[in-house]
Parts: structure tokens; sequence; C-alpha cells
């Protein structure tokens, strides 16, 4: 397919991880997500690879790539492996609250190794009754001296018992937004434990557990911001996570979208290939036409990002459209396949089932029509 980079370098990044992907992520990705097991030895090496903090500045340690370059890197790798690319994503949306709002001492101390993959982050904002309501969270923070007591519960933490670093939301104040703080907590923090891992219908590669911070204390020094700016640095990461997603989400339909048309076009009924069966070809042709708008949306989005624009909507609009596309072309290319596409012969029940993650996490698509609407809403 065509590729929208900018220079050389941007080709050769692409290249780097499609190769990547190819020969560590591909063969494996089947027999690793039957298994549930998380593979820290591939972030490791996307970290040596220099692939896990691409979208941040090369002052900070990140790799200074430009939006529409590394959100083209995550979906050739969420192509090969969905956990994958979902976890590098995650991970960036850990490290945006210390990039965008982090005092220079706080990034000098941390920045490096999570950029450089040595360390792996998550992100902590859900909370058992706060999913959508993200502003009712109720995990407290009180200082106390030089330190925070924490103490409350966060659920679907992607990297939830794997990550070494969290990026927590927090009730610092009030009641509502304005309340609400960011606190980098470290794994190893005394009372900080993780909850089982949830059993997922897909994408159980990528971990998803919940946490539980009983009086656990933390260094007064990583409250990222200022107190009551926590709610503004969860949406302001958000927007980006988002687009992140949806990144992903066209990663994966792309990798069922070649998988449905090399199977139709070697399958043969009635003497011909059944891709020359107006049904099927017309089912290919939606497919195709779908996963190359989510495309060009989640660029669009990103151009804007890039030039320094508001994006909010945008990335609201690409995350929405981008994941529903991957559901339905996952879903039809199950269909294409037939009985073989509902066997575990073949990617695509696997492709079909991790797709409805993608309708849900960093907002539902039901927020997103909520941001959407809301940007509609003259001033």
């Amino acid at each position: 397919m065509e590729r929208e980079l900018p220079d050389d370098v941007a080709v050769a990044l692409l290249d780097l991880t499609r190769d990547l992907a190819a020969r560590e992520l591909a063969p494996r990705a089947a027999r690793d997500e039957a298994d549930a097991r998380f593979p820290r030895d591939v972030f490791d090496l996307l970290g040596a690879a220099g692939l896990m903090g691409l979208p941040y500045p090369e002052a900070l340690g990140g790799g200074g790539v430009p939006s529409v370059v590394y959100l083209q890197v995550l979906e050739e790798l969420a192509a090969a492996w969905l956990s994958v690319g979902i976890g590098v994503s995650v991970h960036a949306l850990a490290c945006h609250p210390l990039a965008y709002f982090g005092s220079p001492a706080q990034q000098s101390a941390y920045l490096p190794d999570l950029l450089a993959g040595r360390r792996l982050g998550a992100y902590a904002l859900s909370e058992p009754d706060a999913g959508s309501d993200a502003a009712s969270l109720a995990t407290t923070a009180t200082l106390v001296g030089e330190q925070y007591v924490v103490s409350g519960r966060k659920a679907w933490i992607t990297h939830g018992g794997v990550a070494d670093t969290y990026s927590v939301m927090v009730r610092t104040g009030g009641p509502g937004p304005g309340g609400v703080s960011c606190l980098l907590v470290d794994a190893d923090t005394p009372g900080l434990s993780t909850a089982p891992a949830e059993r997922k219908m897909g994408a159980n590669a990528s971990p998803t557990a919940g946490l539980i911070l009983d009086d656990a204390r933390v260094d007064a020094d990583r409250l990222v911001g200022a107190e009551g700016e926590g709610f503004t640095i969860a949406l302001h990461a958000l927007d980006s996570g988002r687009l992140g997603i949806a990144a992903c989400a066209v990663g994966l339909a792309q990798a069922a979208l070649d998988a449905a048309v090399a199977y139709a076009a070697q399958r043969r009924q009635f003497g011909h290939p059944v891709i020359e069966f107006q049904g099927v070809g017309f089912l290919l042709a939606d497919m195709a036409t779908g996963v190359a708008a989510a495309r060009a949306l989640y660029l669009a989005a990103a151009r804007r990002k890039d030039a320094g624009r508001a994006f909010s909507q945008a990335a609201a609009m690409a995350k929405l459209f981008a994941t529903d596309t991957a559901m339905r072309v996952t879903t039809d290319a199950v269909q294409v396949f037939g009985g073989a596409g509902y066997v575990e012969d073949y990617p695509v029940e696997r492709y079909m089932r991790e797709a409805k993650v993608l309708q849900i996490v960093e907002g539902t698509n039901q927020v997103q029509r909520v941001v959407i609407a809301r940007g509609l809403t003259p001033a």
C-alpha cells in the first residue's frame, strides 16, 4: 500500500519496523496470545531499536518523530501483533504526562529510561465505578509531610502487573475534575499491589489488571503538574492516545483484509477462485475502502496535531471510525473464509475477537460521539 511519509528517514524507519514485525512479532503472535504470555522481550527489542519513544522530542530522549510517521509505525506493529501495537501506544500514553507537564527535574530523572524502553509505563485513570465518568474517580492522595498517602482501586489497566511505572490519576481535592491530580508511581512502591489479570476474549498477551493502593506512600516530588491539574493532563494525554488506538485498529483491519484477499484468491469453488464471484469481490471492495478511509482519517488528525492545531475532535472521529471499521472488516474477513474462518487454524477469528476491545479502550465509541457532538456546538 502507498504510504504518506515525509522523507527518506521516515521510509527507513517504516522499513525497519516492517522487518522487525515480520521477523520477531508475526511468527509468535498466535502462540503467545493462546498462552496469554506477555512478550516483555519484544518491548525490550523495540526499545533497543528506538521505537518506544518515537513521538517525543529528542531533547527528552525520544525519537523526535512527527505523529504522521509514529502512527504509521504503530499501524505496522499492530498489523503483525495487536497486543504489541497497543502496548507501544499505551506506553506512549503513560509517558505523556511527564513529557508535557513534568518539571525539567522530573523529565531528566524519569523520561530517558521510559522513552528508551528500559522501563515500561502504564496509565491508570479508570476505576471500578469511574470509567466513562472518569472525573468521579475516588482514589485519594493525602499529603502527609513530604509524601502522598494513596488509597483506592484502579481498573482495566493495560500493563497492570508488568509495568515498571504508573501514571496514576488521584483525588487530592474536592469532587469533580478540579480535584484530580497526577502522580508518578513506581511498581515497587510499598502499598501498591495488582489484582489478578482479567480473562479476556482477545489481546490476551496484553495483560489487563486492576491496581490496589492501600496507604501507598509516594514522594511529593512525584506530583506531575500542579495539584488539581490531573484531569486536564488526563484528557490531553487521551487525545493522543486515541490516535494511537485508531492506528492500531487500521493495522488490525489491514491484516484481516490481506488475509481475506489471499484466501479468496486461492480458494476455488465451482471451478473458479471465490474472489471472482461478485458477492465476495464486493465484500472485499467495501473492506478495502473502509481501511483506506480510516487510515486517511487518522492521518488527517495527526497532521493537525503536528501543525499545533486543535485535534481533540479529529482524534475522536479517527478513533470512532477506525475501530468501528476494524470490527466490521474483521467480521467480514471471517465470512470470506467461511467455516475456515471460525477455527483457530487461520488468524481471522483472533482478529475478530481482538477488534472488539478497540471500540472500548481509550474512551468507548459512545464517548467519542459525545466529544464529536460537543465540538459541533457553536461557541
